[in-house]
């Protein structure tokens, strides 16, 4: 897909890899809607830097785990751009739990990651599917983890909400061709916010540590996540139902990570 002059949806797209995705989409003049749930300050920062590229930016607060929220959301896209052609189901949740914790997992933890992982997307592709639909050529990408593949993350449940999501994507690529296509990235180590809240005063210690064991020496930064979604986006048109690992060679490379 040529994105100059096309309309997308940017879930979480305040922060992280959805601010990065969101500034390179804008940057191949691509009106973008950056939705986020908390990040409102970070939201409409971002939305002013794409209008500053020439651009539509709009920021809109919705809790993707909210089916009606979703809908909205898409009509707000569509009657702001007149079109809508990509969607990135980008914003996640998780709970930071040692895998052998059990007990430490709770409902709640289900709950709000599954709604949130799996739902989510689910909701905001069902949405969007008629105005992708009608725009002739639309993508929808998903932001999964490496976590979804390996059975190694935060916790128990995100990983199986990335396993969810990963499958689910087959199974939308299947039900939405021939008119959208619908890809995934999975994401392994990625420097920023996200797990530096989550490891804390471990995060220096772990990432240094997990790049050293990398094939490629270096974890992911936003920008390059970013990029592999841009890659989807706009690279081959025969490509849909796959799930794309940006990880460093982290899988290739799992032997030397046990």
């Amino acid at each position: 897909m040529q994105i100059e002059g096309k309309a997308a949806i940017v879930t979480g797209g305040g922060t992280g890899v959805g601010r990065s995705t969101a500034l390179q989409l804008a940057r191949g003049g691509c009106s973008v809607l950056i939705n986020y749930s908390k990040s409102k300050e970070e939201a409409e920062q971002t939305a002013c830097e794409i209008e500053a590229l020439g651009v539509k930016a709009i920021a809109i607060q919705a809790d993707v785990a909210d089916d009606a929220a979703c809908r909205a959301m898409v009509q707000t896209a569509t009657d702001a751009f007149g079109r809508l052609d990509v969607l990135v189901n980008n914003a996640g949740t998780t709970s930071f739990i040692p895998h052998p914790e059990l007990e430490r997992v709770k409902d709640e933890d289900w709950d709000r990651i599954m709604a949130v992982n799996v739902k989510g997307p689910f909701q905001c592709s069902r949405a969007a599917k008629a105005a992708l639909e009608e725009s002739g050529s639309g993508e929808i990408v998903n932001v999964s983890s490496v976590a979804g593949l390996t059975a190694n993350g935060s916790s128990i449940p995100y990983c199986a909400s990335k396993a969810s999501l990963n499958i689910m994507t087959v199974a939308l690529a299947r039900v939405m061709a021939p008119r959208i296509r619908v890809n995934a990235v999975a994401p392994g180590f990625i420097e920023g916010r996200w797990l530096k809240g989550g490891l804390g005063d471990a995060y220096e210690k772990a990432k240094a540590a997990f790049s050293a064991r990398l094939p490629l020496q270096r974890v992911c930064h936003p920008d390059d996540v970013a990029a592999a979604i841009l890659s989807l986006i706009t690279g081959s048109d025969l490509v849909t139902g796959h799930v794309l690992p940006v990880e460093g060679g982290m899988m290739v490379g799992m032997g030397n990570l046990q």
